[in-house]
């Protein structure tokens, strides 16, 4: 497929003509909230709204810095509380929780339970954890969904942590084997006839998987392959993880990511803000070496979203529920899908997939979408994702669709930064996507947002957040 989409691929647009725009950092970051130009709404006959109050979430940290000593369900548990606070909803209300995680602390293994009784939740109250990948509390947030709609429940609490600063590392397979069989060693005897079988390579160390258990590949192996299939060049990378990071920091200094609680962490100084990031220069970042295939790859570690610690939660409600406990909602949840494909070569196109699906699912066009909120895994992903949406030919031989959905407009794409500048705890991720969206449309005047990521194992997320009327 590579070598098909790089010889065909060549004569599409450059990924800064795909947008009447040029990539750039809009002023309106600054401008005050507009009244929504309202259109018809999603609402569903015989389908019970579902709302989202509000969301909170830890401030990103580059992983191994100031949260380094803590142990996931801490920034889980946290995030729970800012919730909590910042809504005052009473926890004995709340149904069920549900949180989403990748790499999982073996004590705490599910995260969920542990964080939310913590956090001083009733241990009457189900809590369960849920893996997808990046998409995993997009995933919680869906179940939720999916409990309210069905009648189960009227409150649900979702969320996601991710915590890199300290990931399970195993004995080898051969020492966990025989550390059982010591284990089961009933004399003396037999315990010095197990340790006499130790061979020095069984101490080496097994690290958490970095690549697709599939393919073998890593994700940055990937990305690069994927930014080289559709002509995405090294500067075009840069400029846009430059623009991210300027984004982001617009958005910081401007107040806009309020979806952040401070955090006392223990022993340490209050967090107030995420710090990954780090707007930079094309000139420093042309000085980067490629990080995965070396030396021609295009990927660096100056365009790639970085290992990030942090939680998020978000409070997600029937209309009725909400509106009969006083909450003035932030928006709906409306129709969301998910896809997957080919992981080895379509590992990253999730966004393309689910885009066009969740649209019609919807009933809405592309024009009709006020604000897209979009994973930034690399920058290369992104923009081959922009590229493959704006393919006739790609949708027409891969996607098997007519014609293609078109790309998004970049002065409605990602306005407050993203993954990488924001960062990007895997398992917490989707929720910050969603609460963008939600604020975002408010300030901008828009009513439709669309959130979009992909996931290893080839998969990949949609979802239509609407407004909720003002």
């Amino acid at each position: 497929m590579a070598s098909m989409l790089r010889q065909t691929i060549r004569s599409l647009p450059t990924a800064c003509q795909i947008s009447s725009r040029s990539i750039s950092c809009s002023s309106h970051l600054q401008s005050p909230a507009v009244q929504a130009k309202t259109k018809k709404t999603l609402a569903k006959p015989g389908v019970k709204n579902v709302v989202i109050v509000d969301g909170v979430r830890t401030p990103f940290l580059l992983s191994g810095t100031t949260y380094a000593d803590l142990m996931p369900h801490d920034l889980a548990r946290t995030a729970l509380q800012g919730l909590l606070q910042r809504t005052n909803v009473p926890r004995e209300v709340v149904d069920y929780i549900v949180y989403g995680t990748v790499i999982q602390e073996v004590k705490t293994s599910n995260v969920a339970r542990e964080a939310a009784l913590g956090a001083g939740f009733s241990d009457k109250t189900p809590a369960h954890t849920v893996t997808m990948a990046c998409i995993s509390s997009n995933q919680a947030m869906t179940t939720g969904v999916g409990l309210i709609a069905s009648g189960q429940c009227d409150v649900i609490v979702a969320g996601g942590v991710e915590f890199m600063s300290d990931v399970p590392i195993r004995h080898s397979r051969k020492m966990r084997k025989t550390m059982l069989s010591l284990n089961k060693a009933k004399t003396l005897g037999q315990r010095l006839s197990v340790i006499s079988r130790i061979r020095p390579n069984y101490f080496a160390p097994e690290l958490p998987a970095v690549a697709e258990f599939s393919t073998s590949e890593t994700m940055g192996h990937s990305a690069d392959r994927l930014a080289a299939a559709f002509s995405v060049s090294r500067v075009e990378q840069d400029e846009y993880a430059l623009r991210s990071h300027t984004l982001a920091k617009k958005a910081q200094d401007a107040g806009l990511l309020s979806d952040i609680i401070p955090y006392k962490v223990p022993g340490r100084e209050t967090v107030e803000k995420d710090n990954g990031i780090r707007p930079s220069s094309m000139e420093q970042m042309t000085k980067l070496k490629p990080a995965f295939i070396k030396p021609h790859g295009s990927v660096t570690a100056a365009n790639s979203s970085f290992l990030t610690d942090g939680a998020s939660a978000v409070l997600i409600m029937s209309e009725e529920k909400a509106l009969a406990m006083g909450y003035k909602p932030k928006a709906y949840l409306r129709d969301f899908v998910y896809v997957s494909q080919d992981p080895k070569d379509q590992l990253l196109l999730g966004p393309t997939y689910a885009t066009p699906k969740v649209l019609e699912t919807a009933g809405l066009t592309l024009a009709d979408i006020d604000v897209f909120e979009f994973h930034e895994a690399f920058a290369g992903q992104i923009l081959s994702n922009l590229k493959a949406m704006d393919s006739d030919w790609f949708a027409q031989n891969y996607m098997g669709r007519k014609t293609k959905v078109g790309a998004p407009a970049l002065d409605k794409f990602n306005m407050w930064g993203g993954s990488l500048s924001l960062g990007h705890p895997f398992g917490a991720t989707g929720c910050r996507l969603v609460m963008a969206a939600a604020h975002r449309l408010k300030k901008e005047g828009g009513q439709y947002g669309l959130v979009a990521a992909c996931a290893a194992g080839g998969q990949g997320h949609g979802m239509i957040v609407e407004l909720y009327p003002q």
